[in-house]
């Protein structure tokens, strides 16, 4: 598995049966591939699609049926497709159960940054900043460290997506729960030992014991 299968696989196990979850741009699209099959799951997309379906293989996709970054997707039984005003309503009315996003930056006290790419010009920050504020859990999906520097910092050096702390920080090295105290080492990546997370790490983190690997 490469560092993206393994973050989408441990992501989809924290989604349960019966919820409206969002899926954010680029990795965490990836987490509806690993869903088991028995687990019903509504995902929705801020350009107006509720009921996304895994990606389509190659030759079948719809031009019609994309996600909010633009990839094709498919669509499962029951799939509806609404406006942008209903999509963010539903954002920021607080009925979403989980957000899923990528992330540039996380520091000690678990806010993100993920809207602006520094020497790239970006339209604006999307639905970002509605969707760690209204989602009722918001999970960070990124890579642990970016060209060999870290990416969970004491502070962030970008601005802030919103004041409000994440639920989950998952990467292929580590899975961290932000709390009051910290940040809580849970689980260890695939063959990746607590002084590799914490040599790849620039916040503090909170190691309780022995900490299990993943299971995936």
């Amino acid at each position: 598995m490469d560092d993206k299968e393994i973050i989408a696989r441990r992501v989809a196990q924290e989604i349960r049966p019966d919820t409206l979850v969002n899926l954010g741009i680029g990795l965490p699209s990836l987490v509806a591939n690993h869903l088991p099959k028995e687990v019903h799951v509504f995902f929705q997309a801020e350009n107006g699609v509720i009921g996304l379906g895994a990606r389509p293989p190659e030759g079948m996709e719809d031009p019609d049926l994309t996600d909010a970054g633009g990839a094709f997707v498919t669509a499962v039984p029951g799939a509806a497709s609404i406006d942008s005003a209903m999509s963010f309503g539903l954002i920021r009315g607080g009925h979403l159960d989980m957000t899923v996003l990528g992330g540039l930056q996380v520091d000690e006290r678990g806010y993100l940054a993920n809207w602006m790419i520094p020497g790239k010009m970006v339209p604006g920050m999307g639905g970002a900043m509605d969707l760690v504020a209204g989602a009722k859990q918001v999970i960070v999906a990124m890579v642990h460290t970016a060209k060999g520097r870290p990416k969970i910092l004491k502070e962030c050096t970008l601005p802030l997506t919103a004041r409000r702390r994440v639920s989950l920080i998952v990467t292929e090295m580590a899975v961290i729960e932000p709390t009051e105290d910290g940040l809580v080492l849970r689980e260890t990546g695939p063959g990746v030992s607590v002084d590799d997370i914490l040599t790849a790490t620039e916040a503090s983190l909170i190691v309780h014991g022995d900490v299990p690997a993943m299971r995936l």
